[in-house]
């Protein structure tokens, strides 16, 4: 059964980790997945593992279709271009996920405000909130053109506790304000507008990290409570698929709370509980 069959989707920042995982279930789930980023075959970000064509590739080899955009988030015309080959190729979008961010460009281990360079801004800011906010401006009015449509953030949210960076702290913030702030604008025309917050990721950088991959995961100490990034695609899915999304509407939604209410597992069977700071 495929429950989001004949749905357009468009995940941002899917080259690896949670954009990714998100991607990946939406395909199997039977959307047609955009998927963007600045990483493609023969030109990875900072020589990170992953790009949307092997994100297409993983799509496309489960059984579904996808459709990789090479673009920039922090250059207003290239995302324009995206709505526009949506509308164009599709004539309409029904699932936005907003997860690109560019904070991986630096480090953000915890440190006083004062020491941290001021790039954390533009990270942060420029290629992170103002990047999924350029999206929604584009984006939106082709959204308003169905009976019903979803808007993710993906975020992090543990109960209003500081995350220990400033910019961090404020930016995963400000991407939760937007979601409520949307929601309450989009409300009248149907489209449910939710933050969603993983927890503790093993994406392609993690386990870079850690020096080794997601086989032998299991083998690295410290990774024991950390959940694969297709387990807030599960969640994200699940979303999609409920009638009765709208309920939720302008909430932050964490993936272990969700895993509980849909039932559903991660990819090794678990059920990973919210996590906590």
């Amino acid at each position: 059964m495929k429950p989001l069959k004949g749905k357009i989707a468009l995940v941002t920042g899917g080259s690896r980790g949670a954009g990714r995982g998100i991607a990946l279930e939406l395909g199997k789930a039977g959307a047609t997945v955009y998927v963007t980023g600045r990483s493609v075959k023969g030109k990875s970000t900072n020589d990170w593992p992953g790009t949307i064509d092997d994100t297409v590739a993983q799509i496309e080899a489960s059984g579904g279709k996808g459709i990789a955009v090479q673009c920039d988030h922090t250059k207003d015309k290239e995302t324009e271009s995206v709505i526009d080959q949506l509308h164009e190729e599709q004539g309409k979008l029904d699932i936005l996920v907003n997860n690109v961010w560019g904070a991986h460009d630096l480090s953000i281990e915890p440190a006083p405000f004062w020491d941290l360079p001021l790039q954390h801004w533009d990270t942060m800011f420029t290629a992170g909130v103002r990047a999924q906010l350029a999206t929604n401006h584009f984006a939106v009015p082709l959204l308003r053109k169905n009976e019903k449509a979803l808007i993710i953030h993906t975020t992090f949210w543990d109960d209003y506790k500081y995350t220990g960076h400033f910019y961090y702290d404020l930016a995963k913030n400000a991407l939760t304000r937007m979601a409520f702030g949307l929601s309450t604008e989009l409300k009248q025309d149907n489209i449910a507008v939710l933050a969603v917050s993983p927890g503790w990721m093993r994406t392609e950088l993690v386990l870079k990290h850690h020096d080794t991959d997601e086989e032998h995961w299991h083998e690295s100490d410290g990774l024991e409570k950390t959940e694969s990034p297709l387990y807030i695609g599960r969640g994200i899915v699940a979303l999609a698929s409920d009638p009765n999304v709208m309920e939720k509407n302008g909430k932050v939604l964490r993936i272990g709370d969700l895993a509980k209410e849909y039932q559903f597992t991660d990819i090794d069977g678990r059920w990973i509980p919210p996590f906590k700071i």
